[in-house]
């Protein structure tokens, strides 16, 4: 069947963060005229990568993609065609020792047993063996979490999604097992399944801070399945895009125009207002865009100020805003330009540099930073993620120098001594790198440039509102059909036909993953093309 034989609709994409680009091309792949409007000059959103210092491509938002490689999206829209091309990173992760200890580090191979190993040497064979458990049965639940993640979030597709999970995986020291007994070990805190596994600390923190990537602690319930995506790192790694980040964007934004798609870059959509069959989407340079379907990929609460501004009932956009929760915020980033990478004691280079790196070694540093973010507080001590992926791709750093993002959480958005960001940045940033230092001595030296991303600048940048990089927070009543709100978990708004939501405020939320977008451009295929055959519908 020819672009021809089905007809084109007028579809207008408002932002240009990867979910919204996923969608244009799904819908310009199937014959529509899609025309993406962003506010920003800088394709992307989060998943761009702009030159911060000279020479250095840095990452504005997100840096490893995980997620998008289980999706089936890069295969489905052919994105290597377009210049995508990923690097596993191997190992994924690593914990480095104590500071002023000569214990080994903990490295997080893709390989099962050299991860064992390592577990082995650092932490001893009792936990090597859990651990050997814990991938065993997590890979498999994460391939299931995986693909409930891709697809709707409807109870026919949960229910598909998670038929023929095995209860006898949950079978405690009797033996017994339930389908009781394996909901409760999903529904448990990523803590409590920890604690019930293994016995050093050092090996429940770094698997916990990677855990807490998604927001929570993990101290709240469902926040299990977090911790047991390490074991799907034994299936597929983390990728780094050869380029940055933004080189999946790219990417996307080539498919789409090969495909006759546009985009239209630095003039912000002012109002969203139904008229008549169709949509009108103002813009603040004057531009009135006429469409047939309009595909939200901003913020759930910029989407809101937009309807409001077209005429949207007052009342109702008010009650969804006091019941859609953004959170205190996650975190702050600096992006340092470096001499070096971190040299970490008993550790060489090629173990320690190519994936994420856990700079925390007891949950009560994790504990204490959140308790502090929830009170409107500086953490005691930051807590400290860093990534140096130059060791990867050379490219993104003149010879002999490297970049790094040193990410840390929990910062809060407002802080409760009323002080504003700008007075702490700097401060801040240097002690996300003296944290840095404590585990690699001698970093802090290296150091040649840096970048500070606040709270505040997140949200001022990015329009991550309220310095939450997942839009929303991502406790469990803010997932699956509950995301952000029941009403608005199926990418539609009641109230106005013909408006469809994607991006990080909508299901499976947060992170590099694209399922929204795919999502959201399946339902515009459904509705517009009732009964009729679409690729999109698979």
């Amino acid at each position: 069947m020819s672009k021809a034989d089905i007809g084109s609709r007028r579809i207008a994409i408002v932002g240009s963060g990867h979910n919204a680009l996923v969608a244009a091309c799904y819908l310009a792949r199937a014959g529509h005229r899609v025309e993406v409007l962003e506010r920003d000059t800088v394709l992307g959103g989060a998943v761009s990568t702009i030159e911060r210092f000279p020479g250095h491509q840095i990452d504005r938002g997100s840096s490893a993609h995980i997620m998008i490689r289980h999706t089936g999206i890069i295969e489905e829209l052919e994105l290597t065609e377009f210049g995508l091309r990923y690097i596993d990173c191997d190992p994924w992760a690593f914990a480095p020792a104590p500071p002023g200890s000569d214990l080994p580090p903990i490295v997080f191979h893709r390989d099962l047993d050299r991860t064992c190993a390592s577990i082995a040497a650092a932490c001893g064979e009792r936990d090597a063996e859990a651990y050997r458990r814990f991938a065993t049965v997590w890979g498999p639940r994460s391939v299931r979490v995986m693909r409930a993640f891709s697809g709707t979030p409807t109870g026919g597709q949960l229910l598909k999604s998670f038929w023929g999970m095995d209860p006898r995986e949950a079978a405690g020291a009797t033996g017994r097992a339930s389908g009781g007994a394996l909901s409760r070990e999903m529904m448990q805190s990523g803590d409590a399944l920890l604690d019930s596994l293994f016995d050093s600390e050092r090996l429940k923190a770094a698997l916990a801070w990677f855990g807490a990537q998604s927001g929570p602690p993990m101290s709240e319930p469902g926040s299990a399945p977090m911790v047991g995506f390490a074991a799907l790192m034994h299936i597929l790694p983390p990728g780094r895009a050869v380029g940055g980040s933004g080189a999946l964007s790219a990417a996307l934004v080539e498919r789409l125009k090969s495909d006759g798609g546009t985009v239209s870059a630095g003039d912000a959509v002012a109002a969203l207002a139904r008229v008549g069959d169709g949509w009108e989407v103002r813009t603040e340079g004057g531009r009135t865009v006429h469409a047939d379907t309009v595909i939200a990929g901003c913020h759930i609460l910029t989407t809101l100020n937009l309807l409001e501004r077209g005429g949207f009932d007052a009342g109702t956009i008010a009650d969804w805003r006091r019941r859609i929760r953004v959170g205190p915020g996650i975190g702050m980033v600096v992006r340092a330009a470096t001499t070096a990478l971190p040299r970490y004691p008993g550790a060489e280079s090629a173990e320690s540099a190519h994936g994420l790196q856990l700079l925390v070694t007891d949950r009560r540093e994790l504990r204490r930073a959140h308790g502090a973010a929830l009170a409107g507080d500086l953490p005691p001590r930051p807590v400290v993620l860093a990534m140096s992926f130059t060791a990867l791709d050379p490219t993104l750093a003149p010879a002999g120098e490297h970049n790094l993002t040193l990410w840390s959480q929990w910062h809060p958005y407002d802080l409760a001594d009323g002080t504003k960001w700008s007075d702490h940045a700097d401060r801040e940033a240097d002690r996300i790198i003296a944290e840095l230092d404590s585990y690699a001595p001698g970093f802090a030296d290296t150091v040649r440039h840096r970048h500070v991303q606040t709270p505040a600048d997140l949200e001022a940048e990015m329009g991550l509102l309220g310095g939450n990089v997942m839009h929303v927070e991502m406790s469990i009543d803010q997932m699956f059909m509950w995301r952000p709100l029941p009403e608005l978990a199926g990418q539609r708004v009641p109230g106005a036909p013909g408006l469809y939501l994607t991006g990080a405020s909508t299901h499976p939320g947060g992170g590099v993953s694209g399922a929204s977008g795919r999502s959201a451009a399946r339902l515009v295929e459904r509705d517009l093309r009732p009964g009729r055959f679409s690729f999109l519908r698979r």
